[in-house]
């Protein structure tokens, strides 16, 4: 159950919530508690000074006498008085004791019938007859059942000696109904807000995993071989984001897998193809079917294909050999243009078949790049090959070299079909051939370009190619410039 996100994070949010509900009443509950509290302790501390100062004077002012018997003669009196001074106040209850601690007289809520058994415990008593005064959360024995808030002030005469005392109590059953009260609302309002915030988080949730499953669901589809799955896309954040690139991924991986399909189909023509050629010739040739006077001729087309086998496994060797990394480039000075050159001129019976407009523009005889020979050579014939491969009867076929700052720029121009605009992106893919029909390329295996652009790579540059289809088609890339070698001495030459 809880291998799910969309579980996990629903319960990360319920519990973050409980705990803040829990947090936020205790936090409340405390402060509500400590403001009740001192506010009590204020209003029971005044009203306890009040009431013992005014027995302090009426008590001077009725003669010398005994102060039990004072409170005796004047409950009349007092009795009122105390009424009045709690009269504001809820639940507040006033008790006059004498200064063994008996209560006396009772004012307020609690007008109960006071008889000796009312007495203060001794602890309480003898900080009352050391003249200080008590404010505590307590239940005194033989008064309340429950805690109440109690202060109690001493009733001294004008010579400092404690005669009795005033003690003012009030019960926590209005706060507590408060406090119940305010937790409930807290906890309804709450409840309701974690409602509402726990439906926008579903479809948040929902929203943000729907993709995520959508995504599980097509990398499955790819491990069962369909590379046809994708992900819809909806929004513009980063989870559409990542739907996007996955679907380019899928793209790719779909592409790649049309590729190396086509790669098979493509090489297993290339490899039966010749095969088959040589194959029927030569039993023709020993069944004597084929007239000795046509065997040369035959033998020629058996050498053809042999060669043709031979540049798809060079080609296939060439890639292996790339892709484990053991090819190995030796950067020296090479004069491109002189390479050039050679190969236009080893092209010419060719170029002549087509009767190509061919045209060598070099800003300089010789140019010179920092480059491996072998790899450079095999590129720019690679190219040249294509153009001559692709060009229209007639056409344009151009071979540019030009300065361009630090470096010196190759390109390959030729005048025929060109390569069309879905294709572009593709020409330079492992084993990919635009020419579907194989009308135009039947000698290639869709491994050249790809080779050229990683030779070009391993020179740190690109390759690139630039096409307005049915009309021209240019290869252009660049290598830095070097100087010239400096010529070998007689010296070094003899050696």
């Amino acid at each position: 159950m809880f291998k799910s996100i969309f579980v996990k994070y629903i319960t990360a949010f319920m519990l973050i919530n409980i705990v803040s509900i829990f947090l936020s009443t205790s936090i409340i509950t405390s402060l509500v508690n400590v403001y009740d509290d001192n506010n009590k302790t204020r209003t029971l501390a005044n009203i306890t000074y009040n009431t013992s100062e005014f027995i302090v004077n009426d008590y001077k002012e009725s003669g010398e006498m005994v102060f039990n018997d004072y409170l005796t003669r004047r409950v009349v009196l007092l009795e009122p008085v105390l009424d009045a001074m709690v009269a504001s106040f809820d639940n507040v209850t006033l008790y006059v004791a004498d200064g063994m601690g008996r209560v006396m007289l009772v004012g307020g809520a609690d007008k109960a019938q006071i008889t000796g058994d009312h007495v203060y415990p001794a602890e309480l008593n003898e900080v009352v007859a050391a003249n200080e005064q008590i404010s505590r959360y307590d239940r005194i024995e033989g008064f309340f059942e429950e805690k109440h808030r109690i202060y109690i002030t001493p009733i001294a005469t004008t010579d400092g000696r404690v005669v009795g005392s005033v003690m003012a109590t009030t019960a926590n059953t209005d706060m507590d109904e408060l406090l119940e009260a305010m937790i409930k609302t807290i906890i309804v309002s709450t409840l309701w807000l974690m409602l509402a915030a726990l439906i926008a988080v579903y479809f948040i949730t929902e929203r943000l995993v729907s993709p995520l499953r959508s995504m599980s669901r097509a990398a499955k589809e790819f491990a069962s071989g369909h590379f046809d799955a994708r992900v819809p896309v909806s929004g513009n954040d980063e989870v559409a984001e990542l739907a996007v690139a996955f679907n380019n991924m899928a793209a790719t991986l779909q592409h790649s897998e049309e590729t190396r399909r086509l790669f098979l189909a493509n090489i297993s023509h290339d490899l039966r193809t010749p095969m088959t050629t040589i194959s029927g010739f030569i039993d023709a040739i020993l069944q004597g079917v084929i007239p000795k006077e046509k065997i040369p001729h035959y033998l020629e087309v058996i050498r053809s294909e042999v060669l043709r086998l031979s540049r798809l496994v060079s080609s296939l060797l060439d890639l292996t050999k790339i892709q484990a990394g053991e090819r190995k480039f030796t950067m020296a000075p090479v004069d491109i243009c002189e390479m050039a050159r050679q190969i236009i001129i080893s092209s010419e019976q060719r170029l002549e078949e087509k009767e190509l407009d061919v045209q060598f523009d070099a800003d300089r005889d010789n140019m010179y790049v920092t480059a491996d020979l072998d790899a450079i050579h095999q590129v720019l014939y690679n190219l040249c090959d294509n153009a001559i491969k692709f060009s229209r009867p007639g056409g344009k076929y151009i071979v540019g070299i030009h300065d361009a700052g630090q470096k010196v720029e190759i390109s390959v121009y030729n005048e025929g079909d060109g390569i069309s605009p879905d294709d572009l992106p593709y020409v330079f893919d492992r084993f990919y051939k635009s020419d579907k029909s194989r009308g135009l390329d039947k000698t290639g295996a869709g491994l050249g370009l790809y080779i050229s652009q990683t030779i070009i790579e391993a020179h740190n540059e690109k390759i690139r190619v630039e096409s307005e289809y049915g009309k021209w088609c240019r290869f252009a890339f660049c290598l830095p410039k070097s100087a010239a070698p400096k010529p070998e001495s007689k010296g070094e030459r003899d050696k």
